[in-house]
């Protein structure tokens, strides 16, 4: 059963179409995105610096800054989701930081009315140590071991490239761990209270889109 919906909502739709070979090339393409999300990135944690005094005097998070983070990471995702750690489709991401329900990847959270003022302090490194051990282990593994996520991806990529299909499984395995990770992120960059679950939601949908 899935579990309650959480304010971070990561979608990726698999493109049934997804080319063989492109993979092969698509980081190549994404380059012009890696340019930008470098320099959006670090207005990013500028972003969140002011935040985190903001919450702390007032505890709310200024609209127009929430939004632009929001933004940033939708665009990350979509960069992500095309030439990175998902892969699954091969239209090219959107140089653009607003919701586009047309693309195969989005990316919304809940923009909170209230924050708790003194969790601001200890959520994004005290309280998120759990959650960054966990996604580390699966995104990067440990020492002297294989980055379960990047191995994954290789073998759905191999499986794509002699049969023409991505592996369902797998395709949900990595949207889980995609996730998981979006949700961490959001939570240590202050975009929300509300505590990452401990559990690994599968598939192209959250829970409840998928059962609507």
């Amino acid at each position: 059963m899935p579990g309650p919906v959480y304010p971070v909502r990561v979608r990726g739709d698999l493109d049934p179409g997804v080319s063989r070979w492109l993979w092969i090339v698509k980081w190549i393409l994404a380059i012009p995105h890696y340019i930008v999300l470098l320099f959006l990135s670090i207005a990013y944690v500028a972003v969140t610096i002011v935040a985190f005094f903001a919450i702390l005097v007032t505890g709310a998070y200024p609209r127009a800054l929430f939004d632009f983070n929001v933004g940033v990471m939708r665009w990350s995702w979509r960069v992500r989701f095309y030439a990175l750690s998902q892969l699954g489709t091969d239209r090219y991401p959107p140089f653009s930081l607003e919701p586009d329900p047309e693309y195969p990847a989005d990316l919304e959270v809940d923009y909170p009315a209230q924050f708790n003022r003194g969790l601001v302090l200890i959520k994004w490194w005290l309280l998120a140590i759990p959650q960054y051990l966990i996604v580390g282990a699966l995104l990067y593994g440990g020492r002297n071991t294989l980055a379960p996520m990047a191995t994954l991806v290789l073998v759905a990529l191999i499986g794509l490239l002699f049969t023409g299909a991505y592996p369902a499984g797998l395709f949900d395995f990595l949207m889980g761990i995609n996730r998981w990770s979006l949700r961490v992120r959001a939570y240590v960059s202050l975009m929300t209270d509300e505590y990452p679950p401990f559990r690994l939601d599968q598939g192209a949908r959250e829970p409840d889109a998928a059962a609507s």
